[in-house]
């Protein structure tokens, strides 16, 4: 290894060559499934670090955050990984115009710290706050805000490092190709470094909770969500053995005095209680019997009105498992039309009691179209089946696990959606192409700007090499 400044905003090594394995570190993500041995990492901490790095390192490179993806989509074997956290930086904030501008790095627990004071929450993201901005754009999430949908709709502007070192700036109206091509584009491109985003108004909010029959789901959501104002995030669980009983879980505007007072969730907390009871829910026989006594019920009868960014600031901590030796807690999720949300819920909680997936419940949201970015999901108003399941950490498991995932992929494009590209590489390549034919324009937009394909990770080897 050589050590290297090259200039303001990089801390770390830069490697001299890409070696053969041998003594190099190695990455991996939060799911600990796999690990990939790279070249070296760095932690820059400003985009002309960046572009000095990718100018004296010539082979290939990929992009880590809070590396919360979880099948090598932050790995390259033998390439220069990018860890963005150092750069966390506020660069501006427009609290009139309701727009922020933020270095990638920075994680969302750590702007809503920044903006709670002056009565701001973000507009969209995930339900968790751990993950960082520029990862939330690379995989174009979305949370449970109503009407919202995915992440690009509130994105004004982004800062690109091209594979040369070119600094761009990118919007709807520069480069917008590009631009649209970034938002969802895995780390693909280049190196996403300062992202502009829309605000909104912070507040208090109250929690409603009902159970809803499942024929009923799409009428009754587009009804008293949709159609009801004040709704300002929703989700409806599904739970094991049948997943055919939702429970509709609505947070609506109010001016009712808080039963929490805190106005953001604690950092470095201890969720000892939740992974415990996840583990018992998951491995005790009564588990079902568990998660509705100290879960549902409690969803239900137990009066809750927080502020807005309390809720939004919730720590994945409590989805983790209490020790990774075993198993690991693992995501997948399925987007499809409005009109196959029955027949691909039944289909889903057949496919899954069919080869025994230890699933832990399955979160239903709402998306409308996403006109914005080039490999979206949503090429239509869709329901999310988010899927929280546990999976032992051997082989056999994996191989189960793939078997079962492709079968919800089938059902979910045989329904006219889609599968989301985050989470472990089980779609084959097939699926992959009949899921995203935006592909191919991808591709082409990526030999333009990165004819060498410096810009690697698992995800792209598999699907966009081979397609």
């Amino acid at each position: 290894m050589l050590q290297a400044s090259l200039g303001a905003g990089l801390a770390g090594a830069l490697p001299a060559c890409s070696g053969n394995g041998r003594g190099l570190p190695h990455a991996s993500d939060v799911a600990q499934l796999d690990r990939t041995s790279v070249a070296g990492i760095i932690s820059p901490t400003g985009s002309a670090g960046i572009a000095a790095a990718l100018q004296r390192w010539q082979g290939a490179v990929c992009i880590a955050g809070g590396r919360y993806s979880m099948g090598g989509q932050t790995c390259e074997p033998d390439a220069l990984q990018l860890d963005m956290t150092g750069m966390n930086q506020l660069l501006w904030l427009d609290a009139m115009r309701l727009r922020v501008r933020v270095q990638a790095g920075m994680r969302w627990r750590q702007l809503q710290t920044l903006l709670d004071p002056h009565g701001l929450s973000v507009k969209v993201m995930q339900s968790y706050a751990n993950f960082t901005v520029g990862g939330s754009v690379s995989v174009n999430c979305h949370g449970r805000y109503v009407g919202n949908g995915a992440l690009a709709a509130t994105l004004h502007a982004l800062q690109l490092v091209t594979a040369d070192g070119q600094l761009l700036e990118l919007s709807r109206t520069q480069q917008p190709q590009l631009f649209a091509a970034v938002i969802g584009g895995y780390g693909g491109l280049g190196v996403i470094t300062e992202v502009e985003l829309a605000l909104d108004r912070n507040g208090a909010i109250e929690r409603r909770v009902e159970h809803v029959a499942l024929r009923d789901y799409p009428g009754w959501f587009r009804e008293h969500v949709l159609g009801k104002p004040g709704v300002v995030l929703h989700n409806a669980d599904l739970v094991p053995p049948g997943f055919d009983a939702p429970l509709a879980i609505s947070w609506l505007r109010s001016d009712k005095p808080l039963t929490d007072a805190r106005r953001l969730m604690p950092t470095q907390d201890s969720y000892a209680k939740q992974q415990n009871l996840i583990w018992a829910a998951s491995e005790l026989p009564g588990g079902d019997q568990l998660r509705d006594v100290y879960q549902t019920r409690r969803l239900l009868d137990e009066p809750r009105v927080v502020m807005r960014n309390l809720e939004a600031s919730l720590d994945a901590a409590t989805l983790e498992p209490r020790t990774r030796r075993m198993s690991s807690y693992l995501l997948q999720e399925y987007f499809v039309p409005v009109a196959a949300f029955v027949p691909f819920a039944h289909a889903m909680g057949r496919i899954l009691r069919e080869h025994g997936a230890n699933a832990l419940n399955i979160s239903v949201r709402h998306a409308p179209r996403d006109d914005t970015s080039l490999m979206r999901w949503a090429d239509e108003e869709v329901f999310c089946f988010v899927l929280y399941h546990k999976q032992r950490s051997w082989n056999a498991a994996e191989q189960n696990s793939r078997r079962w995932t492709r079968a919800l992929i089938d059902a979910a494009l045989d329904h006219g959606g889609r599968y989301y590209l985050p989470y472990r590489l089980h779609a084959s390549v097939a699926q992959f192409r009949r899921a995203y034919s935006q592909a191919d324009a991808f591709a082409a937009i990526k030999q333009q700007v990165d004819p060498g394909n410096r810009f690697r990770n698992l995800l792209w080897d598999r699907y966009l090499l081979q397609g």
